[in-house]
Formats: structure tokens, C-alpha cells, sequence
């Protein structure tokens, strides 16, 4: 089963500095069918305006993944992290007991995210923060893990929940595979460029909710940047 989600059908609000799309029920936005997708509870697409940001506000018992689209996101926490992410990359936050942080775009540009929430398998631990580079040519034509909480994803940000994000570059006409367990969802979003999945057509921004499928093969349509996670079902 796969439910395309188009970006017009999504909630959101625009507050200006952030224009906010939720694929989720998110602060003011609220659809009682689409309040988490197994452990994944948050997929945000943020439009950041040069020299803006989030202030300073806390989180516990999630797993926060921010992937850079466009632009750069700058970093500031609690337990005295600092640092810069810039598109391509991947930072993770894993809030656990508690942790307040602050999302600034530093940039004279705009910065576009995906920021996404997924469930930890167990509430608490300390909280703590990484973040890495990953070259788009690594993840040209197939797919990459960029955060884990997975056995055997050993090179990829660690996360304390039973999910994967991955994400590939795919040139018009390629079709890249993935394939996804028993009993697992996927939660798959093109950052950019029109797809089909598995023979469905999408847009870029669209989602696509799958279960039930085996096998999740993806063609690009014309260039494409893709972003996908495979969660545990709760």
C-alpha cells in the first residue's frame, strides 16, 4: 500500500520568517489520520529566512534529524554544542532526559530543512548532538544511511530509535531500490524532482506512505533528490 500525499494537502503555516509544510500533526495543524507514521511522529519542510531561526525552546524522549536542503542550518544547545550543517548534510539530536537548543539561519540566504521526529524505543538517557557530511556523489544512484538506530548501520549518525533515514541523488531515467522488512512502514519524500514509486507518480515535496510492500523501486522522472524512512510499526 502507498498513499501519495501532495505538498497542497499537507498542514502548515506561514509565519513570515518560516513558511512550514507538515506531512504530521504538528503545533496548530491537526489531521487525526496522520498524527505519526509508525515510530516516525514528525516530517516538517522548512523555509527558513536569511538571518532567522528557532529560538532557544526544549525537547526530551525524541530523536530530532534536521537535513539540510538548501542553504545551512547553525546549531546551539545546552550542553555547549555549536555548530553549522550545510545542504547535503545530516545533524541528530537525541533529546533523551532533556535538552533545549536554538536552529538559526546564520546565512544572507534562505535555508530549506527537513526536519524530522522519530520515536525513541526507550524514554531517557542523556541527551547529546552530532552531525556529518555526506557528499551527494556518494549517494548518487543509490540509496545512502545517513542516520540509524538499525544493526549494521555502523557509518551512519546514530539514532536510539528502530529506523533508518536514507537519502539518494538520482538522474532523470535511473531507478534506485529499497528494500523494506516485514511489518516496517516508509515515510519517502523527494526534496526535489518528480518520481514514481513503485508505478505511482509524485512530485517533488509530495509524500508517500508505504506499507506492505516488499520492495520500493523509485525512477526519477527528471533529476531528483530523495529522503526516505523505514520505521518500526507501533
Amino acid at each position: 500500500m502507498i498513499e501519495i500525499r501532495p505538498l497542497a494537502s499537507l498542514g502548515g503555516a506561514n509565519h513570515g520568517w518560516l513558511d512550514a509544510k507538515h506531512h504530521f500533526s504538528f503545533a496548530s495543524y491537526r489531521d487525526d489520520q496522520r498524527i505519526h507514521w509508525g515510530a516516525l511522529r514528525v516530517w516538517n519542510d522548512d523555509t527558513i529566512a536569511a538571518g532567522s531561526g528557532f529560538p532557544p525552546h526544549p525537547h526530551d524522549n525524541m530523536e530530532i534529524i534536521t537535513y539540510v536542503r538548501e542553504g545551512a542550518i547553525t546549531h546551539q544547545d545546552s550542553l555547549g554544542n555549536k555548530g553549522r550543517t550545510v545542504a547535503g548534510d545530516v545533524q541528530v539530536m537525541s533529546a533523551g532526559t532533556g535538552i533545549q537548543h536554538a536552529e538559526y539561519n546564520a546565512e544572507q540566504e534562505t535555508t530549506r530543512i527537513f526536519q524530522i521526529w522519530i520515536i525513541p524505543q526507550k524514554r531517557g538517557g542523556a541527551p547529546s548532538w552530532g552531525t556529518r557530511a555526506f557528499p551527494k556523489g556518494e549517494r548518487a544512484g543509490s540509496f545512502v544511511t545517513l542516520a540509524s538506530g538499525m544493526e549494521g548501520d555502523g557509518d551512519a549518525l546514530p539514532i536510539r530509535a528502530d529506523a533508518r533515514v536514507v537519502g539518494a541523488t538520482v538522474k532523470a531515467g535511473q531507478t534506485v531500490e529499497y528494500p523494506l522488512g516485514a511489518g516496517r512502514r516508509a515515510y519517502l519524500v523527494p526534496a526535489t524532482g518528480r518520481v514514481e514509486i513503485n508505478g505511482q507518480a509524485m512530485d517533488a515535496r509530495d509524500g508517500a506512505a508505504i506499507q506492505d510492500e516488499t520492495l520500493l523501486r523509485v525512477t526519477a522522472l527528471e533529476d531528483a533528490e530523495l529522503v526516505l524512512v523505514d520505521s518500526a510499526d507501533l
